[in-house]
């Protein structure tokens, strides 16, 4: 999860306002030896181990188990029918209203995932899905499991999945990479 973060934060001993002098002298009293009432033993001292201020979640799955979701993810978006490919992503006006009229008409949900090949998209499909919450245009190489997850329907061009098919195919079939010891798992 890369959006979760952790802001708690308690002080240690060293960083507890206060002086930090012996509570009593090392010897002769029959009591316990202390060096600080800042310690953590005490009431109103640091804490020892506690949570130390902002700290990231964010975890990155190996490039092979990423491959697998991958191809996971697209094959069951096409089995519920939710990934369609189109020749390309340019419409004919830049009218909002003309996107959400085609987006309803092809029952594609209220969110969806443009997948293009190329970084620059059309003008006309980048002013329309500006206006419309839930659209997103993403290049070939961007696409990933979190993003396919997150909307209903998936749209490609028939450019983007060409590339992501040589791709992926190439990783799953080259005999360098076929080798791995996860591969030899899901095989």
């Amino acid at each position: 999860m890369n959006g979760v973060q952790d802001y708690r934060w308690v002080p240690t001993r060293a960083e507890m306002p206060g002086r930090n002098k012996k509570p009593w002298q090392q010897k002769g009293l029959g009591k316990a030896r202390h060096g600080s009432r800042l310690a953590p033993q005490w009431m109103n001292g640091g804490v020892a181990h506690g949570p130390r201020g902002p700290k990231s979640y964010f975890f990155m799955e190996g490039f092979f188990q990423r491959i697998t979701g991958l191809t996971t993810a697209l094959t069951v978006k096409f089995h519920q029918n939710d990934l369609h490919i189109v020749d390309s992503l340019d419409i004919p006006t830049e009218n909002s209203l003309y996107l959400e009229q085609l987006i309803n008409e092809r029952f594609w949900g209220p969110s969806v995932l443009f997948v293009d090949d190329n970084d620059i998209m059309p003008y006309n499909i980048t002013a329309a899905s500006s206006k419309i919450k839930g659209l997103t245009l993403m290049p070939t190489y961007g696409l990933n499991v979190y993003s396919m997850l997150k909307h209903n329907t998936l749209v490609m061009t028939t450019k983007s999945l060409d590339k992501l098919e040589e791709k992926i195919l190439y990783y799953l079939n080259n005999s360098e990479y076929r080798n791995t010891p996860y591969l030899k798992k899901i095989a």
